[in-house]
């Protein structure tokens, strides 16, 4: 016997709620923050961060009428188009230079990140071949297979990865390698394994260390120099606070002086004297701290917590590998990226550019996020079509 009810009836309305939420963060924060950066019309960006949020609801919406399980069929047709995608980007004229790196491209009416889209991708192929994996090894567990799999995810993880690392884009390089660690995670595989992968990451790091103290010309080929400015700017922000440290001290300023209720919406020195260089994009949340104070930062963090515990209740309840696969990597990039840009803000990791996922300013970024969403909501919507179901 089997118990359904009609699909839209198994939305997870209380994940579209936390949306909605952090949407408003997003379009009040913008035009708080980017009032100052195009005196033509002080809501400019307001209003094109609002176009892409009904883009990405519609497009989030669209993501619900297909089943997810036909993305595993047409999961290495993307990657390919995401792959050609990043080529493009790094090889012809349609790369844009922005910013110390060539990330955009420009295809006429408008300019995309295909390293955004990348994500999308790269877990969609990730969990197809990890599923086919699972069901082919049927229970049987040992290190060769493990190496196996190592082998095969590290061989659709590598090309991406290194065409965004070589642009240099370091953030969203990072936020593929949380991907990575995400799938593995969840593959199964031995735990001396990822114990072994860990110490790899630890040793490469610690090579990077004695190449800059011994042989800087060669550590400056994996770091470019605006890399290590930021490095630089994170130990010691003060120090550097008329260069390099400049970004974070005032953001810090500005984070500090919200106090526990805020200075109040518009009322943010730091943000209304454009204090802050990209306080609409990468350092929003220094506009929500200051004038939302500590209440309304743990308000922000708490939704996404919230999101997070919603999206973790769908991959556990799934009764699809494939889909729990998914999940998983939304939630790995997600998690990541967002720690990893409030840390930045606040000081306690380098500033990498990446942006506040639904907050930040920018099309690509948040019409990934939303097809991310998206899928995570399709999955949910199907799996509770069977939760009921019963053997005659």
């Amino acid at each position: 016997m089997e118990e359904r009810k009609s699909g839209f009836q198994q939305i997870d309305y209380t994940l579209l709620f936390l949306l909605f939420v952090l949407m408003c963060f997003s379009l009040l924060a913008i035009y708080s923050g980017s009032g100052q950066y195009y005196s033509g019309d002080p809501s400019y960006f307001v209003k094109r961060q609002a176009i892409w949020y009904v883009i990405g609801f519609v497009v989030l919406f669209g993501m619900l009428i297909i089943d997810y399980d036909i993305f595993k069929n047409f999961s290495y047709l993307l990657y390919g188009i995401g792959m050609t995608l990043l080529l493009l980007v790094s090889f012809s004229p349609l790369g844009i230079f922005r910013n110390g790196a060539t990330s955009w491209l420009n295809l006429g009416v408008t300019e995309i990140q295909p390293s955004e889209f990348m994500k999308i991708f790269l877990i969609l192929a990730m969990s197809n071949l990890l599923y086919h994996i699972t069901v082919d090894r049927r229970g049987k567990n040992d290190i060769k297979s493990d190496l196996i799999i190592v082998a095969k995810v590290f061989a659709i993880f590598f090309p991406p990865f290194i065409l965004i690392l070589q642009e240099p884009d370091l953030g969203t390089a990072l936020v593929i390698m949380s991907i990575l660690a995400t799938m593995l995670l969840m593959s199964g595989i031995s735990w001396r394994i990822l114990l072994a992968l860990g110490a790899c990451v630890i040793f490469g790091v610690v090579i990077l260390v004695w190449l800059y103290f011994n042989y800087f010309d060669i550590f400056s080929i994996f770091i470019k120099s605006h890399q290590l400015d930021r490095f630089y700017g994170w130990l010691s922000p003060y120090e550097y606070s008329a260069g390099y440290g400049y970004q974070l001290v005032e953001a810090l300023k500005g984070i500090g002086s919200g106090q526990l209720y805020g200075s109040g919406y518009l009322q943010g020195v730091q943000t209304q004297s454009n204090s802050v260089p990209e306080l609409h994009t990468d350092f929003i949340f220094a506009v929500i701290g200051e004038e939302f104070g500590f209440i309304g930062a743990t308000i922000l963090i708490l939704t996404y917590f919230l999101i997070f515990y919603r999206m973790i209740i769908i991959a556990l309840t799934c009764n699809n590998l494939y889909g729990t696969y998914v999940v998983s990597g939304v939630i790995g990039f997600l998690v990541f990226q967002i720690f990893e840009n409030i840390a930045m803000t606040v000081g306690l990791m380098p500033i990498t550019g990446l942006a506040l996922p639904f907050v930040s300013y920018g099309g690509s970024s948040l019409l990934t996020n939303m097809i991310a969403v998206g899928i995570v909501l399709n999955v949910g919507m199907r799996t509770k079509n069977y939760m009921f179901k019963t053997e005659d």
